[in-house]
């Protein structure tokens, strides 16, 4: 599952980013293998997403989103 298929609510673990050209700029934010991630809400239209990692909140468009493999926490 990717963190863009993941709904508001959702409590889950990123296992990977993909290669991306923004992998080194999301590990520099706190999105690093094993962090957990907490699914807060999504734009009227669905885009951006807004996630809480650590403890900040932060906005990611979809597109970026897809790039990013997660598993859901128990």
């Amino acid at each position: 599952m990717t963190l863009k298929d993941t709904q508001p609510g959702m409590v889950v673990r990123i296992d990977s980013l993909g290669d991306t050209e923004l992998k080194q700029r999301l590990m520099t934010m706190g999105l690093i293998p094993g962090t957990r991630v907490e699914i807060l809400n999504s734009a009227p239209f669905g885009d951006p997403i807004a996630i809480r990692i650590r403890s900040y909140n932060l906005a990611m468009r979809r597109d970026d989103a897809a790039q990013i493999e997660v598993s859901q926490v128990s």
